[in-house]
């Protein structure tokens, strides 16, 4: 396990301000109880915060037409939809919610070709909203899968993450379970399939990243 390269400078924040917190209390309150209490929360959130941008080290879970779990969390959706923005037509959306005691890395669920790559500005509903992967601060992204089929997945912002960050280009080649990204402090994954793909979990299920089979891809002839 490592931490996540976004959180460097979160990190060396926090420890700056909860060591001069702490080192202010001890000198204007002193050697007292109210000061260990001052300096023991302090700890407690210094540690929070390095454990928030933990970044295991997994073993992944591959192959060609399987669609793997590009996030830690629970499934809070399974359900055919509209997609608007690239798909512009009916697929499946599996929808991932990542609490804040989740590992907030993202991994591309599948290989290939990454052929549409954009970030939107938007609000910060509550991710568990319907509506948040259409109006929330989000990146949506598409990878052109080695069957032909393109997936489309999306890192949506909640009401407490402020920050998405992810680093696709279209044009550029995608490893399946390869780094596509953070989101900070609580927030959701979107992942749209076609309508023939063969979904391997349900609602209320937990995920792991890497590790987790979302969905089955189907073969194509025309591959």
């Amino acid at each position: 396990m490592h931490i996540h390269r976004e959180g460097y400078r979160i990190i060396a924040t926090t420890f700056a301000i909860a060591a001069v917190v702490v080192a202010l209390a001890y000198l204007i309150i002193g050697n007292t109880t109210a000061s260990h209490i001052i300096a023991a929360i302090g700890l407690l959130v210094f540690l929070i915060i390095v454990r928030f941008f933990r970044c295991p080290n997994r073993v992944a879970t591959l192959g060609d037409n399987l669609v793997i779990a590009a996030a830690d969390g629970k499934i809070v959706r399974v359900k055919k939809v509209k997609e608007n923005e690239f798909i512009k037509g009916e697929c499946i959306q599996v929808s991932t919610f990542m609490s804040i005691f989740n590992v907030h890395a993202n991994y591309f669920p599948v290989g290939g070709t990454i052929v549409y790559s954009k970030y939107h500005d938007g609000k910060y509903l509550v991710a568990f909203h319907s509506k948040s992967s259409e109006k929330n601060e989000r990146t949506s992204i598409a990878v052109k899968c080695s069957n032909g089929d393109n997936v489309l997945f999306r890192q949506i912002a909640g009401y407490i993450a402020r920050r998405v960050v992810y680093y696709a280009k279209e044009g550029e080649h995608a490893n399946q379970c390869s780094e596509l990204g953070f989101i900070k402090f609580g927030s959701r994954l979107d992942i749209f399939l076609p309508l023939d793909a063969k979904i391997m979990v349900k609602k209320g299920q937990t995920v792991k990243a890497c590790r987790t089979v979302i969905a089955e891809l189907p073969e194509r002839n025309n591959a």
